[in-house]
């Protein structure tokens, strides 16, 4: 049997379930992996790009042994978190790519995705982000390059984040900070705007 549970899934103006994880394995993956698919075939995207990244992880998530281990295909499932507060949402500058991204990355061997993103807001940005009541909210997809030659099959967590000032932890990029949404949609990644853009109409930014 696959662990799961179900969540809220939120797209704009409207809420669905979808899967949550439980310790993702090899044997469990393949299963994950088909609900995801099924997820994000009724998916309301909210821009081309997310049309796009949406069909690349239908046809090519399934075909991964192993797609939330980043040893076993230089293409793999990836989790991120766009933080959002009083004080508008986090972003932080990639040391190695230097542009303005939301904090996630790879997932720990047994580790599930939303906790992947409440792990990756932690260590790229020092705050303790919560998921919001009800369980976590997988609202947007992203298909993009990674450092290293990696290809990310990026799945976005709304992240809640206290009022306190970001403190990264040692050896993470240290230009971090809250921004007003409109300043945060004019420097972020072209990849990350149709992000900011359902995330700022779900928390009422």
């Amino acid at each position: 049997m696959v662990a799961h549970r179900n969540v809220r899934v939120e797209t704009v103006g409207r809420t669905r379930p979808c899967c949550s994880f439980g310790g993702v394995n090899r044997q469990q993956s393949v299963a994950l992996v088909s609900e995801l698919c099924e997820y994000f075939a009724q998916h309301q995207p909210c821009d081309d790009r997310e049309v796009q990244s949406i069909a690349e992880f239908i046809s090519e998530a399934p075909l991964l042994v192993a797609p939330f281990d980043e040893h076993s295909n230089t293409t793999h499932v990836t989790a991120s978190a766009i933080v959002v507060g009083t004080r508008g949402v986090v972003l932080h500058l990639h040391k190695r790519l230097g542009i303005w991204l939301q904090p996630g990355g790879h997932i720990d061997a047994g580790e599930t995705p939303p906790d992947a993103a409440l792990r990756e807001t932690f260590e790229e940005t020092g705050l303790r982000g919560t998921h919001p009541d009800g369980g976590p909210r997988l609202f947007h997809l992203d298909v993009h390059p990674g450092p290293r030659g990696h290809r990310h099959l990026d799945l976005r967590y709304l992240v809640n984040g206290p009022d306190v000032d970001p403190q990264p932890l040692e050896g993470e990029s240290q230009d971090v900070a809250w921004f007003a949404w409109d300043e945060a949609i004019g420097i972020a990644d072209v990849g990350l705007r149709g992000a900011l853009g359902v995330a700022r109409t779900l928390s009422g930014g």
